[in-house]
This record gives structure tokens, sequence and C-alpha cells, in this order.
């Protein structure tokens, strides 16, 4: 089974990557399974119900969530649906829904899990990431599948090697996401589990996360009280990871970085 995992799709410009893009990729690499991750896809902040039918229509089958996943509460009632292909962070406690469900394919039932990390900023209340999945999983101890999907969304690399390497051998693959900058790690970990730090994202590729710099220096240098200025120019990137799962063992067999530009 081959899954396709999407990096952060960054308001506008990352939809409009994910339109020019997927259809060759859904071609040339032809995955089973399609995740997006989603916490940013509208303004920047979660994801309306429209964006996520549009997404939908490009072939995206399941969406995954971090820390502004319950910013707009018109998704809310999709995060608490089993039906709805779509999660927030588990161990979130202000995030709707239980942060985990299961998608059916045509190889079988795959389990995707979206846990939250450390966030550097405004503080978010979470349970502890590892007592969290260790609970999920033996909750679905008996739930055939063929895979298991954890979305591991945080900014300190430590945690995210840690629960990579905390987590080999019990599930399919680890996906870091949140710094939306690609990492050079991806690697099958020694007892099958496939595991990269970081996805990236979609959108715009001279930006700080999609974010104009104008807006964020002033910040960072005087001391002044901005907002985050969401920009739409090219050139844009797309970055993913392919990960090829054993459907008797559901580990991996391999996880490959894919990165595309759009000029």
């Amino acid at each position: 089974m081959k899954i396709l995992y999407i990096g952060d799709i960054m308001a506008q410009a990352g939809i409009k990557t994910v339109e020019v893009l997927l259809p060759q990729l859904r071609s040339t690499h032809k995955p089973d399974v399609i995740v997006g991750q989603a916490e940013n896809v509208t303004d920047g902040k979660s994801m309306s119900m429209a964006d996520m039918k549009h997404l939908q229509n490009l072939g995206i089958d399941f969406f995954t969530g971090g820390n502004h996943t319950p910013a707009k509460s018109g998704i809310h009632e999709a995060l608490k649906n089993n039906s709805e292909p779509v999660i927030g962070p588990a161990n979130m406690t202000t995030c709707p829904g239980q942060g985990w469900k299961y998608f059916d394919t045509g190889n079988g039932k795959v389990l995707f899990i979206s846990l939250l990390g450390t966030t550097v900023g405004r503080e978010v209340i979470i349970d502890n990431p590892l007592q969290s999945v260790d609970s999920i999983l033996a909750e679905n101890e008996g739930v055939s599948r063929v895979a298991t999907i954890v979305n591991f969304h945080g900014d300190f690399s430590s945690e995210k090697r840690i629960i990579g390497y905390y987590l080999d051998g019990r599930v399919s693959a680890v996906v870091g996401d949140h710094w939306h900058v690609p990492t050079n790690d991806a690697m099958v970990l020694p007892k099958g589990t496939a595991h990269i730090s970081d996805v990236g994202m979609c959108g715009v590729l001279h930006s700080s996360l999609g974010v104009s710099f104008e807006s964020v220096v002033p910040r960072w240098r005087d001391g002044k009280i901005t907002k985050n200025e969401i920009i739409d120019e090219k050139p844009y990137q797309f970055n993913a990871v392919l990960i090829d799962v054993n459907n008797q063992t559901g580990l991996a067999k391999s996880i490959d970085g894919i990165q595309e530009f759009i000029t």
C-alpha cells in the first residue's frame, strides 16, 4: 500500500499548489491513499468545510490536524463525526473529536492518529502525547487494519525523534509537521516504522512559513506588535512523503521525500 502524505497546506497558495501538482503526482506514484495536513488551509488557520470538499475533489482522502484545527467552528461537527475524514490532535484538550479515525481503502482499514507536541508561541494545553498514543493503540489493539499512520505536530526536534523511535515497530509511520520546512531525515527505523521529523509545506517558497517577512521582522527586531500577513506569490513549493507499507505486516518498506516547485 502506498500512502502520499502532503505537508501543511498553507492558505490559498497551498491550495493552488495542490491543484496544479497533485494530478501528475497521482498519475506518477499511484498512491492508494492521499493525506493532507490541514490545520492551515483556510486563511492560515483551520479548514472550512468548503475548502475541505474542494481538496477532496482534488483527490485528498484524509486530513490531519494541529494546534489551529479548532480555530474555525464550522469544522467542529466534522471532527466529531467518524464518517468525516478529518481529525485534530487527540491530546489537545480544546479540540473536538477523539483525534483518531479509520479510513477504508481497497486494501483494508487505515488508522490515522494526530498528536500535538510542544508548540512555540501561544500556549496550548495538551495531554502527554506518548501516554495518549499508548491509550489509542491499546483501545484499537483488536481491530484489523493494514496501516497505522501517526501525525506528530510540534516544534521540538527532540520530541519528533523520540516519538518516532518510541513507536518504532508499533505503527506504519510517524510523520512530523508544523515547521513548514522539510527535513532530510526520512528513513525506515530499525523495527520497520517510517519516520520524518518534518514533511514541510505547500505554499509560498520565499516566505516565513507562508507569511511575509515584512510582517514578522519588525516583531522580532523591534518588539512591535504585528499581524501575520499571509502572502500569495510564486514560486510555490510542494512537499510530501510517499510511504510504502507492507499489507501483511503493517510496517513500512520505504519512505521518500517529494519536493516540487511552481515558478
